[in-house]
């Protein structure tokens, strides 16, 4: 059987470093056609030289020629700019695009993808909060499978397995609760990035780490599961689950709950996408249930982390809200994470330009695009003037997104 042909977008972030690794250990299975990265560097050099790809892509033409220098030994066609991950994303010799850039800078080489007919194994959950309707529509026109790579997501699909979707009452995403989670209220404003980062049990990249602290992943979460599941906002849960063992849960008309579990590693689910429906025969310790001792599950203090509400309220308003959520989020983590504020101003940010913000609907790509800019210049401004904690959680509803 011929080994699948990948496209990474994202190769040097987490996931696409232990995509990678997963071709290293099963190299009959799977060839590496396309890689994509944003800054490029030493990190994204050694992966072309490791893999040699057909054709590999940079966000800036500088960083480009710089790698054509470096790289013409090895016979890559080197592309850059702004465009260049959606020319690799769409090239067309490639089986399976895993999407794994991280933030709304997946979304236009992901659609890229689907429009040009390959099924997507997605990492990159902005994709769905920002465009659900758009990009599932289009993979329905299509014939696009979107595979979730994520840890609840790749749970819940493998729950539902065999399944029938008029059977399902709810699913349950689960949530370690970040490192924050039994932290006194009083210390959440002196807690340092490296305190964020310091995750309890996953080792992901900064952003997302980020999100897990503050409890915004979930509301994303929630938004993506809606998606790929076509479930309202009303039957789709959190819990709190410390252990990380449980990774979601699905319940059905008659009571009954089927549960995915595993050690907390990113290449289980990464793993399932890539090899789907079989599975690969994994070289990881298993879960030892007994050493593990009791699991816990909690419900989540809305007051403590606000942005998993936002995340409802962002799904419940539809239209262009999700992308004006996902925007004021990257923009007030970057913020926190290059030291500009402290953490709860994550939360106060992404509160007060929803306050600000009015939804529209989305019908294009354009549209959402054109919300995405409105929040970030928006988040941008809050955190210039220092106005984050004044506004109001409220999303207003109008015609147009406002300026």
């Amino acid at each position: 059987m011929a080994a699948k042909r990948l496209i990474i977008l994202g190769s040097t972030g987490s996931i696409g470093t232990a995509t990678l690794d997963l071709v290293a250990e099963f190299p009959e299975a799977f060839e590496v056609v396309g890689l994509a990265a944003g800054r490029g560097g030493d990190a994204f050099e050694r992966q072309i030289r490791r893999v040699r790809p057909r054709v590999a892509s940079v966000s800036t033409i500088e960083e480009a020629d710089r790698l054509r220098a470096r790289l013409g030994d090895v016979g890559v066609e080197i592309l850059g700019g702004p465009g260049a991950a959606a020319v690799v994303a769409a090239q067309a010799d490639g089986d399976l695009v895993v999407s794994a850039i991280v933030g709304a800078a997946g979304l236009v080489p992901t659609l890229a993808a689907i429009r040009a007919g390959k099924p997507i194994a997605l990492a990159n959950k902005e994709t769905l909060v920002m465009a659900g309707a758009l990009v599932t529509a289009e993979a329905a026109r299509c014939g696009v499978a979107i595979l979730p790579i994520d840890s609840e997501h790749s749970a819940i699909f493998q729950a539902l397995g065999g399944q029938r979707a008029q059977d399902v009452r709810r699913v349950i995403l689960t949530a370690s609760g970040g490192p924050f989670w039994d932290l006194p209220r009083r210390r959440l404003d002196r807690v340092t990035r490296e305190d964020a980062l310091r995750h309890p049990t996953w080792s992901m990249g900064p952003k997302i780490t980020i999100d897990s602290a503050t409890l915004m992943n979930k509301g994303l979460e929630v938004i993506e599961a809606h998606w790929l599941f076509g479930l309202p906002a009303e039957r789709i849960d959190v819990v709190i689950h410390r252990q990380s063992v449980v990774h979601s849960l699905v319940e059905f008309c008659d009571g009954s709950m089927l549960a995915q579990m595993g050690i907390a590693d990113m290449r289980g689910p990464i793993s399932y996408a890539l090899a789907h429906p079989a599975r690969l025969p994994l070289r990881l310790p298993p879960l030892d249930l007994a050493a593990r001792g009791t699991l816990t599950f909690e419900p989540p203090d809305p007051g403590r982390f606000p942005c998993l509400g936002y995340g409802y309220a962002a799904l419940k308003a539809g239209g262009t809200a999700p992308a004006v959520l996902n925007a004021a989020n990257e923009e007030a983590v970057a913020a926190f994470l290059d030291g500009r504020i402290g953490f709860p101003a994550i939360a106060e940010t992404i509160e007060r330009v929803l306050g600000q913000s009015s939804t529209r609907q989305a019908r294009t790509l354009d549209d959402i695009l054109l919300a995405d800019g409105w929040a970030r210049a928006e988040a941008r401004r809050v955190l210039g003037r220092g106005e984050a904690g004044h506004g109001e959680a409220r999303i207003r509803t109008g015609d147009e997104v406002s300026a």
